[in-house]
């Protein structure tokens, strides 16, 4: 049973939600987040508060409390009177989603009842256990989804129908985000109601500030008994029906050939691959089909029969074929989380970046995967298992300045 929860949410007030909101802050580098922060009112000050450190001797977490607090003392952030849901719909193109803004329960994170299929880097994890303890809330909401009942993927949307939005305003990838207040005390119990008969939920993305927020938990409660009033023992979030996602394909380029010369390479990779290369545009049409770039040429990959466990539900992915097949045994990326040799490319960029970075000689070869699908990711949390790293891209991404969860 999945338990949810309206809290007295932090927001923008509505003449500044375009200013404040900004991407989250793990998809920017510190030059973009510089770029953002010359906004005075930015959330990116709140997130990413290194961006006003002029002494490295400073401490970042509380640099973070401070601007929170300007940005609250301000009135720039307002915060509800009373638990109150959001219903946050976003439209990308012709693509859209829609999803409810909800606390989730801590304990049910531990007991598994919302289900990983990632590992956390300690160094990821302790940075946002001591955001968040730092500013006693919650500033990022983890991406949840759930498998919707059919005929009940549109439930948010019908919630909203004829309701006037409290926001409506296109970011700077004219990503269109509408966001509708529930305030109703009906509606708000038939949708705790609603949750109730779904067994699990799933993190689509954000397991570092999921884990985190479980320890902030064990931190704040100390050795007392659970007590479900407490605000520490939930964390923000965004929940959408699966069938609404939208994942892209999770790209890879390498800085080189591991001191195998083009033909020696070519001859490795086709003695596991069927290797193609006319009529191929560089984006794979289906599963277990590879695009590779290099010298100004796209191949078209096949793996051979007999090469990978089609019955394994993390042996058979796509990121797992390519890793134990050509990246770890011909190119020696043994651990791709902390090789310095591949870096990782959201398929939301496209074929043309991955050619503008083999071209400019920085990257030797690039690979473009076929996106996981949503069944694979929950195929795979519900065998207790983890994905490979960078399995997934999900677009469109999460605003962050929206929504903040206070945990006192």
């Amino acid at each position: 049973m999945a338990i949810i929860k309206p809290f007295k949410i932090l927001h923008p007030k509505k003449e500044f939600v375009e200013e404040i909101s900004c991407p989250p802050y793990d998809v920017v580098s510190r030059k973009e987040a510089e770029l953002y922060a010359k906004n005075p009112i930015s959330f990116m000050h709140v997130i990413r508060a290194e961006v006003d450190m002029k002494d490295e001797n400073e401490n970042v977490y509380q640099k973070a409390k401070e601007n929170l607090e300007k940005l609250v003392s301000g009135e720039y952030l307002l915060e509800e009177k009373d638990p109150v849901f959001y219903i946050y719909r976003q439209k990308m193109g012709n693509f859209t989603q829609t999803g409810l803004v909800a606390c989730v329960s801590v304990k049910e994170y531990d007991q598994n009842i919302i289900k990983k299929h990632e590992l956390t880097r300690q160094e990821k994890e302790d940075d946002r256990t001591n955001h968040i303890l730092s500013l006693k809330a919650n500033t990022g909401p983890v991406f949840l989804t759930y498998p919707g009942e059919k005929g009940k993927e549109n439930f948010f949307d019908e919630l909203v129908n004829n309701k006037c939005p409290l926001y409506d305003f296109k970011d700077e990838n004219e990503v269109t985000h509408t966001i509708y207040r529930i305030d109703d005390t009906n509606v708000i119990e038939q949708i705790k109601c609603e949750f109730e008969k779904i067994p699990y939920l799933y993190i689509a993305d954000g397991h570092h500030r999921a884990a985190a927020a479980s320890r902030v938990a064990k931190i704040m409660g100390g050795d007392s008994d659970y007590d479900p009033e407490k605000e520490y023992n939930y964390f923000l979030s965004v929940i959408f029906p699966s069938a609404q996602l939208n994942i892209m394909d999770y790209n890879r380029i390498i800085k080189d050939l591991n001191s195998h010369s083009t033909d020696k390479f070519l001859q490795k990779v086709g003695e596991l691959f069927e290797i193609y290369k006319e009529d191929f545009n560089g984006k794979p049409d289906k599963k277990h089909h590879f695009g590779m770039y290099m010298n100004d040429q796209w191949y078209l990959l096949i793996p051979k029969k007999g090469t990978y466990n089609s019955k394994d539900p993390i042996l058979s992915l796509d990121v797992s074929i390519l890793q134990n097949n050509l990246l770890n045994p011909i190119l020696g990326i043994r651990d791709p989380r902390k090789d310095e040799r591949i870096d990782f490319v959201g398929g939301i960029k496209g074929t043309k970046e991955l050619e503008k970075l083999v071209d400019s000689g920085k990257y030797r070869v690039a690979f473009s995967l076929f996106p996981t699908s949503i069944y694979e990711l929950m195929d795979v949390a519900d065998s207790g298992k983890t994905m490979p790293p960078k399995s997934t891209w999900f677009e469109p991404k999460l605003r962050s300045g929206l929504f903040v969860h206070k945990l006192q």
